[in-house]
């Protein structure tokens, strides 16, 4: 187990991102293989999308296990999941719900810092202990701040990415193992974060991000694509149901 964790940590390198076109289930996963996958890695939405649930843990923590646990046993590289703020109350019950993650073969976890039930972000200090107890289980754990998705685009500036920075050292005390910035899209404010974060950086690809080589440049380690994937399927297939059904 642990060399599936050195290999995934080893797959993320400034400058070669990794690239991650998240999947949702074990097929989904063997398709991403098969067109060269290094690693996979869920998204939430589309899990739980895909059994009829909302995202926000609205999907119960055993079948999220569930799911991951028939992922892990299909594919032969490193598996992380997306286990949103961690299905926990407090830090115990998310490293518990990290250890069982583990347990089943996954390589690593997002963990991000919204809190869901109260809206906004979680205290700096309290998502850094969230983060301890999952990291204390070895595995590989994707910090993701939801400062850029909960700011207008319009008012992404640089003392947003000093929050951000601020955020980034403070989960990097507690073991995180990279930091993840959805919906950050600038350049310069990528570039920044990359040049003065401890740890690599995640970003998700979106329709007016950079390219996949511009985000290279600017020294960008991980590349995730969130629920486009799942998405983009799920378009096709309707398309192809309405030619069936005349709608």
């Amino acid at each position: 187990m642990t060399d599936i964790i050195k290999q995934f940590t080893g797959l993320h390198e400034p400058g070669k991102p990794l690239l991650l076109y998240n999947i949702w289930d074990a097929g989904s996963a063997q398709v991403a293989v098969r067109a060269g996958a290094k690693a996979v890695a869920t998204g939430s939405l589309s899990v739980a999308g895909a059994q009829g649930f909302a995202d926000g843990e609205k999907l119960p923590f055993d079948f999220a296990l569930t799911n991951a646990k028939h992922i892990v046993a299909v594919v032969d590289v490193p598996v992380t999941i997306d286990l949103e703020t961690g299905y926990g109350d407090d830090a115990a019950a998310v490293g518990a719900n990290a250890q069982q993650m583990k347990e089943i073969g996954v390589a690593g976890l997002n963990l991000e810092d919204q809190h869901l039930s109260a809206g906004g972000l979680r205290d700096v200090s309290e998502q850094a202990d969230r983060i301890k107890a999952a990291a204390e289980t070895g595995l590989f754990i994707n910090a993701r701040t939801d400062l850029f998705i909960q700011t207008p685009i319009a008012d992404h500036d640089d003392a947003l990415a000093q929050k951000a920075l601020e955020r980034c050292q403070a989960y990097a005390d507690a073991g995180a193992s990279s930091f993840f910035i959805p919906f950050a899209i600038d350049e310069k404010l990528i570039a920044a974060i990359c040049e003065k974060a401890g740890l690599p950086i995640n970003v998700m690809m979106r329709p007016d991000s950079p390219s996949l080589s511009r985000l290279a440049e600017l020294g960008v380690a991980r590349i995730s694509y969130g629920p486009g994937p799942w998405m983009a399927a799920m378009s096709a297939l309707e398309t192809e149901a309405r030619k069936i059904f005349g709608s």
